[in-house]
Protein backbone atom coordinates (compact mmCIF):
# COMPACT_ATOMS: atom_id res chain seq x y z
CA UNK A 1 0.00 0.00 0.00
CA UNK A 2 1.29 3.44 -0.86
CA UNK A 3 1.51 6.21 1.69
CA UNK A 4 -1.14 8.92 1.83
CA UNK A 5 -0.65 12.64 2.32
CA UNK A 6 -2.31 13.60 5.60
CA UNK A 7 -3.60 17.13 6.02
CA UNK A 8 -5.78 18.86 8.57
CA UNK A 9 -8.77 18.24 6.28
CA UNK A 10 -8.37 14.43 6.10
CA UNK A 11 -6.65 13.78 9.45
CA UNK A 12 -9.70 12.65 11.48
CA UNK A 13 -10.94 10.32 8.75
CA UNK A 14 -7.45 8.85 8.26
CA UNK A 15 -6.75 8.02 11.90
CA UNK A 16 -10.15 6.97 13.24
CA UNK A 17 -9.89 3.22 12.46
CA UNK A 18 -7.10 0.67 12.58
CA UNK A 19 -3.37 1.18 12.97
CA UNK A 20 -1.97 4.33 11.42
CA UNK A 21 1.71 5.21 11.12
CA UNK A 22 2.37 8.91 10.54
CA UNK A 23 5.70 10.23 9.28
CA UNK A 24 6.10 13.93 10.11
CA UNK A 25 8.74 15.29 7.77
CA UNK A 26 9.95 18.24 5.70
CA UNK A 27 11.43 18.30 2.22
CA UNK A 28 14.58 20.17 3.34
CA UNK A 29 15.36 17.58 6.05
CA UNK A 30 18.13 15.12 5.12
CA UNK A 31 17.18 12.46 7.70
CA UNK A 32 13.57 12.76 6.53
CA UNK A 33 14.60 12.03 2.95
CA UNK A 34 16.65 9.04 4.18
CA UNK A 35 13.69 7.70 6.19
CA UNK A 36 11.19 8.11 3.31
CA UNK A 37 12.16 4.90 1.45
CA UNK A 38 12.20 2.92 4.73
CA UNK A 39 8.68 4.16 5.53
CA UNK A 40 7.47 3.46 1.99
CA UNK A 41 8.90 -0.09 2.05
CA UNK A 42 7.18 -0.75 5.39
CA UNK A 43 3.89 0.29 3.82
CA UNK A 44 4.38 -2.51 1.29
CA UNK A 45 5.14 -5.09 4.03
CA UNK A 46 2.19 -4.08 6.23
CA UNK A 47 -0.85 -3.79 3.96
CA UNK A 48 -3.17 -3.85 7.00
CA UNK A 49 -1.69 -0.58 8.33
CA UNK A 50 -2.35 2.92 7.00
CA UNK A 51 0.85 4.88 6.33
CA UNK A 52 0.49 8.64 6.18
CA UNK A 53 2.96 11.45 5.64
CA UNK A 54 2.50 14.88 7.22
CA UNK A 55 4.54 17.71 5.71
CA UNK A 56 5.41 19.83 8.75
CA UNK A 57 5.95 22.89 6.55
CA UNK A 58 2.40 22.95 5.20
CA UNK A 59 0.70 21.24 8.17
CA UNK A 60 2.28 23.04 11.13
CA UNK A 61 -0.88 22.68 13.19
CA UNK A 62 -0.69 18.89 13.04
CA UNK A 63 3.02 18.97 13.91
CA UNK A 64 2.21 21.20 16.88
CA UNK A 65 -0.60 18.89 17.98
CA UNK A 66 1.94 16.06 18.33
CA UNK A 67 4.54 18.29 20.01
CA UNK A 68 7.07 17.70 17.24
CA UNK A 69 10.46 19.21 18.10
CA UNK A 70 12.61 17.20 15.68
CA UNK A 71 11.99 15.58 12.34
CA UNK A 72 11.47 13.02 11.18
CA UNK A 73 9.02 12.06 13.90
CA UNK A 74 6.98 8.87 13.71
CA UNK A 75 3.54 8.68 15.36
CA UNK A 76 1.66 5.42 15.79
CA UNK A 77 -2.08 5.54 16.37
CA UNK A 78 -4.72 2.88 16.67
CA UNK A 79 -8.45 3.54 16.48
CA UNK A 80 -7.80 7.26 16.90
CA UNK A 81 -5.64 6.85 20.02
CA UNK A 82 -2.00 7.98 20.00
CA UNK A 83 0.09 5.03 21.16
CA UNK A 84 3.55 6.49 20.68
CA UNK A 85 5.62 9.32 19.26
CA UNK A 86 9.21 8.58 18.24
CA UNK A 87 11.53 11.31 16.93
CA UNK A 88 14.50 10.48 14.73
CA UNK A 89 15.37 8.19 11.88
CA UNK A 90 14.25 4.62 12.52
CA UNK A 91 15.77 1.56 10.82
CA UNK A 92 13.41 -0.85 9.06
CA UNK A 93 13.67 -3.53 11.77
CA UNK A 94 12.76 -1.03 14.51
CA UNK A 95 9.84 0.26 12.46
CA UNK A 96 8.54 -3.29 11.99
CA UNK A 97 8.88 -3.86 15.75
CA UNK A 98 7.02 -0.59 16.49
CA UNK A 99 4.18 -1.80 14.25
CA UNK A 100 4.15 -5.28 15.84
CA UNK A 101 3.84 -3.71 19.29
CA UNK A 102 0.87 -1.62 18.13
CA UNK A 103 -0.81 -4.72 16.67
CA UNK A 104 -0.32 -6.69 19.90
CA UNK A 105 -1.94 -4.13 22.20
CA UNK A 106 -5.25 -4.83 23.92
CA UNK A 107 -7.15 -1.70 22.88
CA UNK A 108 -9.84 -2.20 25.55
CA UNK A 109 -7.08 -1.94 28.14
CA UNK A 110 -5.58 1.10 26.41
CA UNK A 111 -8.96 2.87 26.34
CA UNK A 112 -9.50 2.04 30.02
CA UNK A 113 -6.13 3.59 30.93
CA UNK A 114 -6.83 6.68 28.82
CA UNK A 115 -10.19 7.11 30.57
CA UNK A 116 -8.51 6.77 33.97
CA UNK A 117 -5.91 9.41 33.07
CA UNK A 118 -8.58 11.82 31.84
CA UNK A 119 -10.63 11.29 35.01
CA UNK A 120 -7.56 11.93 37.18
CA UNK A 121 -6.87 15.18 35.32
CA UNK A 122 -10.40 16.37 36.04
Amino acid sequence: MATVAVTVSNFEETVKNGIVMLDLWAEWCGPCRAFGPIFEAASERHADVTFGKIDTESEGGLAEMFGVQAIPTLVVMRDGVVLGVQPGLMPAEALDDFIAQAKALDMDEVRRKVAEQRAAQG
